[in-house]
């Protein structure tokens, strides 16, 4: 007979409380998924990480699994790590912080560039043999939602830029919070890593978080009609740098 200790006992090795500079987070996993890569299928590990306001300090993992015991999560948006090779151990590795990207992730818009630097950045770190991805779900549209992301391309196509638009709705360029990501990923590996991005203000937040991060990988995307001027905004306003490795 299955049981709640049974139960327990069976999944608390893959549990852990994680300190972040806010509240504690409940880290999973790994988890054995197999992710197609260009036609080849490799085997990642999976984790996915929750926060819950109800979780105090001296709680044990018990105390944890069992305020979430029966508890449907599916109203919450949860952030997962996708990680290949010996990520705690191996001298490189490439890591990638993704912001959700509901319209270029799951569909396929070629208004950004997420959906191909998501799937370049697959590529590399199976090429290279060791790495992590970040898939932050509370990133969406740089932090103002998927909502709000629809009346941003809506004042775009009137002529804004994705940073004028955004401003216009009452929010900053970027609202993005890279706390929870460092907490975890100081506790997956101690070691530098080599950063997957374009983004200056991401090296600077992981570096301020202490995340040593030995160089900086690009990962542009081709430049097309529909995305030219996103791309362009993210250079000119945005802190993105447009060249090689630094």
């Amino acid at each position: 007979m299955i049981t709640h200790t049974s139960t327990f006992s069976s999944i608390k090795r893959y549990m852990k409380l994680v300190t972040t500079k806010s509240k504690p987070l409940i880290l999973i996993g790994p988890v054995d998924l197999p992710i197609d890569v260009d036609g080849q299928t490799y085997l990642f590990k999976w984790y996915t990480w929750l926060t819950e306001d109800n979780v105090k300090e001296g709680d044990t993992l018990e105390d944890v699994y069992t305020m979430l015991e029966g508890k449907p999560l599916a109203h919450k948006q949860l952030s997962s790590i996708l990680v290949y090779g010996d990520f705690e151990s191996q001298d490189e590795a490439y890591v990638r912080l993704h912001s959700i990207c509901h319209t270029g992730d799951v569909f396929g818009s070629l208004l950004c560039d997420c959906g191909e630097q998501f799937k370049a950045a697959r590529r590399m770190i199976v090429k290279e043999g060791c790495g992590a991805i970040f898939y932050l779900a509370d990133q969406e549209g740089r932090g103002i939602g998927l909502y709000h992301k629809a009346m941003a391309y809506l004042l775009q196509k009137q002529g804004l830029d994705t940073v004028e638009a955004n401003k216009v709705l009452g929010f900053e360029d970027d609202l993005r919070s890279y706390d929870e990501a460092i907490s975890v990923l100081k506790i997956l590996r101690n070691l530098p890593i080599n950063l997957i991005t374009n983004n200056s203000h991401k090296v600077k937040e992981l570096r301020q978080g202490g995340i040593a991060i030995n160089k900086r990988i690009p990962v542009w995307c081709e430049m097309t009609e529909y995305n030219e001027r996103y791309i362009e905004t993210k250079i000119e306003r945005s802190g993105h740098i447009k060249g090689k490795l630094t």
